[in-house]
């Protein structure tokens, strides 16, 4: 059965879109068959992956707004990870969609078809909690959460937590939250410490073990169009995002 994956947190800056980038490489490496869905306008998984799209049509806002095939992607040939891009055109859908009755559940309409064909789907959502973020949620299975390890984002947290509560009750009972990840985490900062020990405290069912550090080849892959796996297989980044991959596939094998 195909997971789908919000990745989600309305504060930017987070490491949401790196996640979703490195992970879904990091579970294709693995022999998952992944698709990456740039759900925010910025495209910024899409040109972290190499690929810019031009034209309303050539993305993800033409595949919500027409009938018509998914403009899928292969950027990188040798790994089973497909992406369906976004670019500026994006941000129209969110007037649309909330234009019309019921708008936030077109993209699960949308994605249903395309279950059969991937063991992951990943939604990287926006940096708010707009429609395209509620269309994320509402076709999601599941919600990963990357949290930077400060006191900003904990606060925002709480805020996500009651757009999921909320989301569950309306439109989509059996999304869950798939875990917390801790993002930008430098072990010689003592606030990092502190704020991991503390979400760990509030909220420790829900955090992973896998603690993503702050590393420079994370932020150096992006501008090659490449992951971090294959920009630099043997950093500190490298290896989280594939010690995150598996301790998903592990908790999806349990059904936890």
């Amino acid at each position: 059965m195909t997971s789908i994956m919000a990745i989600a947190n309305q504060k930017g800056g987070v490491g949401k879109t790196t996640t979703a980038i490195n992970l879904s490489a990091a579970l294709a490496a693995k022999g998952q068959r992944v698709l990456l869905v740039d759900c925010d306008a910025q495209g910024n998984a899409s040109s972290g992956l190499g690929v810019r799209i031009t034209g309303a049509d050539a993305g993800l806002y033409g595949f919500l707004r027409h009938p018509m095939d998914p403009p899928l992607h292969r950027p990188i040939q040798n790994l089973p990870l497909w992406l369906l891009p976004a670019n500026s055109s994006l941000a129209a859908a969110e007037w649309e969609l909330a234009a019309q009755g019921g708008g936030e559940t077109v993209l699960a309409q949308k994605m249903e078809p395309l279950g059969r064909e991937f063991d992951f789907i990943l939604l990287d959502c926006p940096p708010s909690l707009g429609l395209l973020t509620v269309n994320s949620l509402c076709a999601a299975h599941s919600v990963l959460i990357p949290l930077q390890c400060e006191y900003f984002a904990m606060e925002g947290l709480t805020l996500l937590l009651e757009t999921l509560r909320k989301i569950k009750m309306r439109w989509n009972p059996e999304l869950r939250i798939r875990g917390i990840v801790l993002t930008m985490f430098d072990r010689r900062n003592n606030l990092c410490h502190q704020v991991a020990v503390e979400v760990r405290n509030h909220l420790g069912g829900h955090v992973l073990k896998t603690v993503i550090p702050r590393n420079v080849r994370l932020s150096e892959c992006p501008s090659h169009g490449l992951p971090v796996t294959l920009y630099d297989r043997h950093s500190a980044g490298a290896k989280a995002y594939m010690s995150l991959a598996d301790e998903l596939l592990e908790t999806e094998a349990s059904g936890d």
